[in-house]
């Protein structure tokens, strides 16, 4: 009987892994004509960090100190084996960026007999069914018996004491558990207690210590496990360039159009950046490819116009509607739908105060949706909303993506501005020191839409979790006349903001010359251009002509936009120096990412440290490095940020020259990287400057073995000051003797080379081999 379940279960899990929904339930598509390989990485728990998700996605702000290591889904437990420990995998990764479609992957390579196979059972557990069942007791058999019914005759067989079983909880952000890993746990399989005492105790190896566990979570609910019960903790990364590109040609096969769509997405980057998920990559393919159709020239389009084309177009869908007067039956169609749209928006920004992206028919009815009797809401499900049958019959809904909630709680925020709804805008105006009488004064405000704006800003820059982030984008975006347009149908009269827009960039601007965060100051960066105000972006261009003379008083936030608008013009600047900007410590490390806009970067004194030698090494290692000369001297790096930048430096893309690495507190241990890059074949580097740094004598013998390597291109060596002795002077004479060596100057003064150490010198620079040009002693 055991045999039987397990192969019909196999087949069973084949069925549901094999067939993926991009967007919504009549969309089905086969994984594998669709499945792009994801990034994912292994990772740090201390990585879980608290800025919007869109943010996240732009590594160019990141500093860290480790290199991201590759791996595939169907690896993640022998990733976790290798470490020998009975704890958990733990997957993070931002809405729609593929952690669902990764554990399918992983499903279906098990179930078709491809990989994995020392596992007997895999059993998918999404948190969205479990909240359905949080309040009963159960054991474990008991707990799975409600997902998979076939288990009913099986709880005394062999099952939980001979086989290897693997759980995956999928959605941990979606969970309405209350996690208490400080509750009792629960041993063996027969005890009961309460569904998330029993996940706990799962997490925890107490209860089936055999069993592999993998679960998946957005990043703000990551940390609801605690460290130390996480083994192998990875991110999904989505797609890298490449694979953006690649998923465009794919889905659409018409390689101009999709020629097309690429070149305009790399055009903007903040939707170049949020295609690193592959579910914006639909919406955006979606919306673009309807615009192309149309044959409309412009396609240029900010985000907010993005979605509402993405809304107008689903709801053309939806009333199946391709007629000669598309733009008029378009409005008709938002007009025809709009009793709904407006429940969903009060729905979508309801949930998005309260952070929850799972609802259920409760939720839907607090907001007027009654689910049995709404034909109206059915038709609506399969273009912006989803529906899935969850345990019992239950109903689970979400939005096709956060984004998309995010956008339609704007849109309600918006109509309650225009329907002047104090009850629905306080949100944002009250607080816990707000008074009884500051209450009632609210309702009697005449609010400017600036003054909301204003307060939305306020509040966004308030959250922890930066959850606001894109609402206030989306929010800013629809208040232009061109997005009122687009929408009427939905919004029954229009209203001129242009005096509050102008209000709103002013302000903006201010608190941009404030010390505020990296992921606040990009965000509201990204809100002037969803103004279509381009004159903070136009400014900080200006400053970066090499015949500009900017004021050096930049604050660290305008440090911030300055390095995203190099990034976003994709302007290859000759020199940087960031010196020209600002004085600031703060500034000069916001200014590190523009290393991948410049051919020589000058950096010396900065105050910076190793964190910033990851962003160097993702410079070096980009596809379109230009980076041919850099100076990082007089900066406490120490020999792990050296081990970073060796990482950037064998990489084929590399084309660093020059490198001055003076006086960065580097020992003997920087000199192993450098001698491995120095006998790399890949490597470029011509000259490189380790002055007063305490290499010794030791160090040197690994330089010099580097040195005569036939692939060493070195020809300039500057190490002055560095803790050497006359042994050195041995080593580099070997080098001078060496047929390999190319080496033309050599600087070693400031060391106690004594004439023993001389006359060592002599014997290489007698040496036919030897091409030193110039020494200094």
């Amino acid at each position: 009987m055991l045999q039987k379940f397990l192969q019909n279960h196999k087949t069973n899990m084949k069925m549901k892994a094999k067939c993926i929904f991009e967007g919504n339930k009549d969309n089905g598509t086969d994984l594998e004509t669709v499945y792009t390989e994801l990034f994912i990485t292994e990772g740090d728990m201390k990585d879980v960090n608290h800025e919007h998700e869109i943010l996240q996605i732009d590594d160019v702000f990141k500093n860290k100190k480790t290199q991201d290591k590759p791996i595939n889904c169907n690896d993640i437990f022998t990733e976790l084996r290798k470490n020998n420990e009975q704890k958990i995998v733990l997957t993070k990764g931002v809405a729609g960026i593929g952690k669902t479609v990764s554990v399918h992957k992983f499903i279906l390579e098990w179930a078709e007999g491809n990989t994995n196979q020392d596992i007997d059972c895999v059993f998918l557990l999404p948190f969205r069914d479990i909240n359905i069942i949080k309040d009963k007791e159960v054991n474990l058999h008991e707990f799975l018996l409600k997902f998979y019914p076939e288990l009913k005759d099986l709880e005394k067989s062999k099952l939980y004491k001979e086989c290897k079983l693997a759980f995956i909880f999928d959605g941990l952000d979606e969970s309405r558990l209350p996690l208490n890993f400080k509750s009792k746990t629960l041993d063996t399989v027969e005890e009961r207690a309460s569904v998330d005492v029993l996940f706990t105790s799962l997490v925890k190896g107490k209860l089936l210590p055999s069993a592999l566990l993998w679960v998946t979570s957005r990043p703000a609910a990551a940390n609801q496990i605690p460290s130390r019960y996480v083994g192998l903790f990875t991110e999904v990364r989505g797609f890298t360039d490449e694979q953006k590109e690649q998923y465009f040609r794919k889905r659409i096969k018409d390689d101009t159009q999709a020629s097309r769509i690429i070149s305009h997405i790399k055009s903007s980057r903040s939707l170049y950046i949020i295609c690193h998920i592959p579910l914006f990559c639909w919406i955006t393919a979606t919306v673009l490819q309807d615009i192309l159709f149309k044959n409309e020239e412009n396609i240029s389009t900010t985000l907010t116009e993005m979605y509402i084309h993405f809304l107008r177009i689903q709801m053309n869908i939806k009333n199946q509607k391709y007629d000669e007067q598309e733009e008029t039956e378009r409005t008709k169609h938002l007009q025809l739908n709009r009793k709904m749209i407006l429940k969903l928006a009060k729905l979508a920004f309801k949930q998005l105060k309260k952070e929850n992206i799972v609802f259920y028919e409760k939720d839907l009815k607090e907001c007027g949706i009654d689910v049995s009797k709404d034909t109206e809401f059915t038709g609506m499900i399969a273009e912006i909303f989803k529906m899935e049958d969850g345990l019992y019959k239950t109903k689970v809904f979400c939005f096709v993506h956060l984004s998309v909630q995010e956008f339609l709680a704007a849109v309600h925020v918006f109509i309650c501005f225009l329907k002047k709804n104090s009850r629905e805008l306080r949100f944002f105006f009250e607080n816990s020191q707000t008074t009884a009488r500051q209450k009632i004064q609210f309702y009697f405000t005449n609010v400017t839409f600036h003054d909301l704006t204003k307060r939305a800003t306020d509040k966004a820059m308030e959250s922890q979790r930066g959850h606001l982030d894109l609402f206030l984008r989306f929010l800013m975006g629809i208040s232009l006349e061109s997005s009122q347009n687009l929408l009427k149908g939905l919004i029954t009269h229009t209203k001129d903001t242009s005096v509050s827009i102008r209000q709103t960039t002013e302000y903006i601007k201010e608190l941009q010359k404030q010390d505020i965060s990296d992921e606040t100051s990009v965000n509201l960066f990204y809100c002037l251009l969803e103004l279509k105000d381009l004159s903070l972006y136009e400014k900080i261009q200006s400053y970066l002509s090499p015949d500009a003379h900017p004021r050096r008083d930049l604050s660290s936030s305008m440090c911030t936009v300055l390095t995203s608008v190099l990034l976003m013009s994709k302007m290859v600047l000759d020199e940087f120096n960031p010196k020209r900007f600002t004085l600031s410590r703060a500034g000069y490390t916001r200014l590190v990412p523009a290393v991948r806009c410049c051919r020589k970067a000058l950096f010396e004194g900065c105050g910076l440290d190793e964190t910033c030698c990851e962003t160097v090494s993702s410079a070096l290692q980009s596809s379109n490095s230009h980076l041919t000369e850099l100076d990082l001297s007089s900066n406490y790096l120490q020999d792990l940020g050296v081990k970073l930048i060796y990482d950037g430096l064998k990489s084929p893309r590399c084309r660093l020259n020059i490198l001055r690495l003076c006086g960065c507190n580097l020992t003997t241990q920087s000199c192993e990287s450098l001698f491995s890059a120095l006998q790399s074949s890949i490597s470029v580097l011509r000259e490189l400057d380790l002055s007063n740094n305490d290499l010794k004598d030791s160090g040197v013998k690994l330089l010099s073995d580097g040195l005569k390597s036939p692939n060493s291109k070195l020809e300039i060596l500057r190490i002055s000051t560095c803790s050497l002795t006359d042994q050195s002077c041995g080593s580099l004479s070997s080098v001078l003797q060496s047929s390999n060596s190319v080496l033309r100057e050599l600087d070693l003064s400031n060391n106690d080379l004594q004439d023993s150490g001389v006359k060592l010198l002599s014997e290489g620079l007698n040496s036919p081999n030897s091409k030193l040009e110039i020494l200094r002693l």
